[in-house]
């Protein structure tokens, strides 16, 4: 048939893994009577059958017979001389089918039609993956960097679709290069236009949480539930866990056998700290357990301010606050409660501006072995050690002039900051 590129175009589509066979040749129906439509003003009588295999496809007309003096209207009626060129045998009343050639319709309406084809096609893709990613939203999905650029890392999945994963929706430290797999939950999927925009996160409790479904058998079967996710990307987070069994411990669970389990996914995150604390319906124990690795004295909980005033030796505010204050920020809003933390003996709360801050707390920045070098000669917090000479440090411990000076220097930032 002398139907230009539009074979071409059949054979871009018909292999497309998106369409399905019924839904092309309705698609293709379509676009060919709207363009029937626009130049016999109706469509009712022609036949369309249409091959997307071999992309090809047939157009019939339908005509009655009529006098040669009757014809009225060309489109729906043929005279009977012009018939009996078709066939000898044709009388009055009967109706011819006659093949309409594409390339009647004009090489300007053939290209029309062509455009209108492809745009059909592309509305039917994206509305398709709209609905495929909306079903994935909160899921953990992986797909492959392909591009790198300032605010945003263009990613594409093995089925070339297209996921963009924002700067703000980055872990700090995470850098990415061009190939690399990135996991991360899909998060919301848009429509800009005609085409949708889907959106990877990986700084979503959401994210943290099925990663506790996905690497931890328990919580995939329901055996444990993970109740409750707060976390500072990148930084620390905090995941209360429920068991409905009592045979289960689902801190253990969780943690496994020397932090196996979890250790796959503070690596993920970035070597995010994460603590895993029993949740329990009674506030002051949970509040407790929020605070921890601090040993909390005593809790006045005022439920209606939704405020609770933790009371603490002074060896156990630092670590109740954390560093940077991340420990009792991400304890509040675990359990739901804006906390104050008091010293025993105190009147007036402590703030973590005020506090002095373990030294543990820099462990992913100073070594351990420096951490046990202070700890010998009893330095143990950040302010004691800044609170030295550096000439002395060096006589008192095994450690050099450089190092001291690199380790107060990261103390001084924490303060400065």
């Amino acid at each position: 048939m002398e139907n230009l590129a539009l074979i071409d175009s059949f054979s871009e589509f018909k292999d497309d893994k998106l369409i399905d066979r019924v839904t092309l040749m309705a698609i293709l129906e379509d676009v060919f009577r709207n363009a029937l439509k626009k130049k016999y003003g109706s469509d009712d009588n022609f036949d369309i059958i249409i091959n997307p295999d071999k992309g090809d496809m047939e157009i019939w007309q339908r005509r009655v017979i009529v006098a040669d003096e009757d014809l009225d209207f060309d489109h729906l009626e043929i005279t009977l001389t012009e018939a009996r060129k078709i066939e000898p045998d044709f009388e009055i009343g009967e109706e011819v089918s006659e093949e309409v050639k594409l390339i009647d319709l004009g090489r300007r309406a053939i290209l029309a039609l062509r455009q209108n084809l492809i745009s059909k096609i592309h509305e039917h893709d994206n509305t398709n993956l709209y609905k495929q990613f909306k079903d994935l939203i909160g899921d953990i999905y992986t797909a492959e960097v392909h591009h790198v650029r300032p605010r945003v890392v263009i990613l594409v999945d093995d089925e070339g679709n297209e996921i963009i994963l924002p700067k703000e929706k980055q872990i700090p430290s995470d850098f990415f290069r061009k190939g690399d797999n990135v996991r991360g939950i899909i998060e919301s999927v848009e429509l800009k236009g005609n085409k949708p925009q889907i959106i990877m996160s990986r700084t979503s409790e959401k994210f943290l949480e099925k990663l506790f479904e996905q690497e931890i058998p328990e919580v995939f079967d329901g055996l444990i539930m993970v109740k409750k996710v707060v976390r500072i990307p990148g930084e620390k987070a905090k995941v209360a866990v429920d068991s409905y069994d009592d045979r289960i411990d689902p801190v253990g669970a969780c943690v496994g056998m020397k932090g196996s389990r979890i250790h796959g996914i503070v690596r993920e995150l970035g070597n995010e700290n994460i603590d895993v604390i029993n949740y329990t319906s009674n506030i002051q124990l949970f509040i407790t357990r929020a605070l921890s690795p601090a040993k909390v004295s005593s809790i006045k909980i005022n439920e209606d301010t939704k405020r609770a005033e933790v009371f603490l030796k002074l060896e156990e505010v630092s670590k109740a606050i954390g560093r940077g204050g991340h420990n009792i920020k991400l304890a509040g809003l675990l359990t739901g409660y804006e906390l104050d933390v008091i010293r025993e003996g105190d009147v007036a709360g402590a703030t973590a501006d005020e506090d002095d801050v373990e030294l543990t707390e820099f462990s992913d920045e100073i070594e351990d072995w420096v951490i046990e070098e202070f700890a010998k000669i009893g330095l143990d917090t950040a302010k004691s050690i800044l609170k030295q000479d550096v000439e002395d440090l060096v006589r008192r411990t095994d450690l050099e002039e450089e190092t001291i000076l690199d380790v107060m220097r990261i103390l001084k930032e924490e303060f400065d900051s």
